[in-house]
């Protein structure tokens, strides 16, 4: 084949692959799916449901991180907010009117990091990391979307599927109102390369293969991705460009790429603040996740220090978003607070087995482990406050995996107070969990912030969060597209199944 031959085959291809379809609809957009009447298995957890409904004498907690507004009249029309005033402002003929006195409303949490399935054990150590192959992963497809809407979680990330079909279709499920649960940004299958020890992960064999994966889940009907430990800098490259290419995002959970190293590649967004940033591992060989996973950069790096400085000012000249998941490290605070009664109430006998073994086990550590641990908990909580304070976008969840300790919407709860031991303010805490979250996924425009004209997605709580953050866990009624859903009955039907299914 002459030269000028074999040239133009090339152009051609490249052109070919330059020019692929890329989805007709916007990613951000299929995530909240058109307002749908909730159908027969729906119907026995709805509290209220009607055209027009007026909640009286509420506390507003609008999100933006502005002072709590007292004495509130809201209006719900259709799904959407349609007034918002004071006492006076009149109710719309034939509207359902709730007087909601001594009650805060806030924007629904929009939980960053939320899975659906539950880490079956023996299989993980007890820093959560597997210590041999094959640890299964089964799903929670009827407990974790209760239990997430039941905590006022309105739209989640997977960040991660196993069982990426039954996410969809879950998702479908929810969005024709015939199952109840939250909005749902489906994360792909993990984009994992060799090495992983989780036996139902795609392991990736090289760019190409990564490209191809990216497009395939895209093509599927996924919204958003994951890179997961083991991936190589090639790996994450292809997959990020893309995932860009078919206008969505990517983030990761990382540890053969570091974060200077992933930011320079073009990620969006980085899983567990900076607790697994490996930049400063002693030994880090290049695309190899070392054994220390983080903890020597972390431990090292002095949030007021000139290493910590770069790095943050390197992710947000990049907009690189960092995800806070606080409560599962919570077992290396020396504050470490057990499950409530109505958690415990939520979980299998196995899951609570699980959590009761490892719960004993971060208490009963060596003094030295249990200072180094707790060591690294205090800087992470100071780099996350670094990071905001230079302008770095963070939001959060709680990667609830199986660890007992971080359960489906008590996780997104105990996200935001942990927010507020890190030194944020309640008002500061609830932004990072509502409008921060929204404004990542593109939709703050729509959700994330209550304002006229936006979805009804809200959480109705006795108390006041702004003042008292633990009042986040009082919740009542969660309006999602403007349709209010009674928590204790949501949590009622999934009573000792949360571990099961």
């Amino acid at each position: 084949m002459g030269t000028a031959k074999r040239t133009g085959l090339v152009l051609a291809a490249a052109l070919l692959t330059a020019a692929a379809p890329v989805p007709k609809t916007d990613p951000a957009g299929r995530i909240l799916a058109p307002r749908a009447a909730p159908g027969e298995a729906v119907r026995p957890y709805v509290r209220v449901d009607a055209p027009t409904i007026v909640l009286r004498h509420v506390r507003v907690i609008d999100g933006t991180g502005a002072p709590a507004q007292m004495d509130r009249t809201l209006v719900i029309e259709n799904g959407r907010i349609a007034a918002i005033g004071g006492p006076e402002l009149a109710a719309p003929a034939g509207a359902t009117v709730l007087d909601l006195e001594g009650r805060s409303v806030m924007p629904g949490i929009v939980g960053m990091h939320d899975h659906l399935y539950y880490i079956a054990r023996p299989g993980l150590d007890s820093d959560g990391h597997a210590h041999g192959p094959s640890p299964l992963v089964p799903q929670m497809t009827f407990s974790s979307p209760r239990m997430y809407l039941a905590a006022g979680v309105t739209t989640i990330r997977t960040a991660g599927s196993v069982e990426p079909y039954a996410d969809l279709n879950l998702k479908g499920q929810i969005d024709a109102g015939a199952v109840p649960g939250p909005h749902m940004d489906v994360t792909a299958p993990y984009l994992e390369g060799p090495g992983s020890p989780f036996v139902q992960m795609h392991l990736l064999r090289d760019a190409a293969d990564a490209r191809r994966f990216v497009a395939f889940w895209a093509d599927q009907g996924a919204t958003s991705f994951k890179a997961y430990m083991n991936i190589t800098r090639a790996q994450l490259r292809a997959a990020i460009d893309e995932a860009h290419r078919h206008g969505m995002k990517i983030t990761g959970h990382l540890c053969s790429v570091t974060y200077p190293e992933a930011a320079a590649l073009g990620i969006d967004n980085l899983e567990h603040g900076f607790w697994v940033n490996t930049q400063n591992d002693p030994g880090k060989a290049p695309d190899k996740c070392p054994a220390t996973v983080g903890a020597p950069t972390l431990a090292g790096m002095d949030p007021d220090g000139p290493d910590a400085k770069d790095l943050i000012a390197r992710l947000i000249a990049a907009k690189v978003a960092v995800t806070s998941t606080l409560p599962v490290f919570e077992p290396s605070s020396a504050r470490y607070r057990p499950l409530s009664p109505k958690m415990l109430e939520t979980l299998s006998p196995q899951a609570r087995n699980d959590y009761l073994y490892l719960r004993t086990q971060a208490l009963s550590a060596a003094p030295e482990r249990k200072a180094a641990r707790a060591a690294l908990w205090a800087n992470e909580l100071r780099m996350e406050r670094a990071f905001v304070a230079a302008g770095g976008l963070l939001i959060a969840g709680p990667d609830p995996t199986g660890a007992g300790n971080v359960l489906p919407g008590f996780g997104d709860q105990r996200a935001v107070e942990l927010l507020v031991d890190a030194g944020f303010t309640p008002l500061e805490a609830i932004r990072i969990g509502t409008l921060n979250g929204a404004t990542y996924l593109g939709l703050a425009d729509r959700i994330g912030s209550i304002a006229v004209g936006k979805n009804a997605d809200l959480v109705v709580v006795e108390g006041d969060p702004s003042t008292r953050i633990d009042d986040i866990e009082k919740v009542e009624i969660v309006f999602k597209d403007g349709v209010g859903f009674d928590s204790g009955r949501l949590l009622d039907a999934v009573r000792g199944r949360y571990g099961q299914y």
